[in-house]
């Protein structure tokens, strides 16, 4: 388990919340106090709940999962990004698109046009194009690039979600709900804690904040990874050893049924002298 420390917390600022006109009632049980009109995240709770989290997100990897990293608004971008290349999961930096978990069929139809796209400058088909032609196919792919590059290698519809800010990704936190796929995600006390499967209460805005919970994330899914390797690697081993113990029962077999032929054709010889 990816663990972190009380110090990390502090150090990152997870604790601080919204000023209080801006609390959402539901946050109360993860809230310590208030200090100069700012909510104050009880870390006592972060820490429970970032373990149950820690641990869905392995477990989820291990039995072969994917998970996608979401976090659009700028100072997430680039953590979410770097977190999620760093273990080859998917992820949204840019607008959600409508239908991105509810509409995958028509999305997956997107990318397969980026990748065709992609291969502007090699395939033959493009060679007769216009100058002009062509430079309205780049413009096409760039905007492709930007809106599903994240995702191009997303196959089938995530297994699970990990969000920066639920209430700035809204519309993705619904489309989970609407095909039931688990969330885990950061809710400052600005948040709802109930519209995810696995709420993290702390502060949702401080970059460090964001930096922590993405990367310890990611060392789960690393984890889950590393799991799953070790369990492939022993299955098959053990494929390997039921396989030589049959193929040497096999033999056996075959070798004491040959020693009985011949024993039988010995009593025979006997007794018909």
């Amino acid at each position: 388990m990816a663990t972190i420390s009380m110090k990390e917390l502090l150090e990152a600022g997870v604790h601080f919340g919204h000023v209080t006109r801006k609390w959402n009632p539901k946050m109360k049980r993860y809230i310590f106090g208030v200090r100069n009109g700012i909510h104050i995240v009880d870390l006592q709770h972060t820490l429970r709940e970032y373990k149950k989290a820690d641990q869905f997100i392995s477990d989820t990897v291990m039995a072969g999962g994917t998970v996608l990293f979401v976090g659009t608004k700028r100072q997430a971008q680039p953590v979410i990004q770097a977190a999620a290349e760093k273990v080859n999961m998917p992820y949204v930096i840019e607008r959600w698109v409508g239908g991105m978990l509810t509409n995958f069929g028509t999305i997956r139809s997107r990318i397969e046009r980026l990748k065709e796209l992609d291969r502007l400058d090699t395939d033959p088909k493009f060679e007769n194009l216009t100058k002009k032609e062509k430079q309205l196919l780049v413009k096409e792919r760039e905007k492709l690039q930007t809106m599903f590059g994240g995702i191009r290698e997303m196959t089938e519809i995530p297994s699970a979600l990990f969000v920066v800010d639920i209430k700035e990704e809204k519309n993705c936190i619904a489309e989970a709900r609407k095909l039931s796929i688990p969330v885990v995600a950061m809710v400052d006390t600005n948040c709802d804690p109930d519209a995810v499967d696995f709420p993290i209460p702390g502060n949702d805005d401080a970059v460090r904040s964001i930096q922590l919970f993405t990367s310890k994330i990611a060392e789960a899914v690393q984890e889950g990874l590393d799991m799953r390797e070790s369990k492939k690697v022993e299955e098959t081993e053990k494929d390997a050893l039921t396989e030589r113990l049959e193929s040497e029962e096999k033999k056996y077999r075959e070798s004491f049924g040959e020693e009985t032929k011949k024993a039988e054709n010995a009593t025979e010889n006997i007794v018909s002298e």
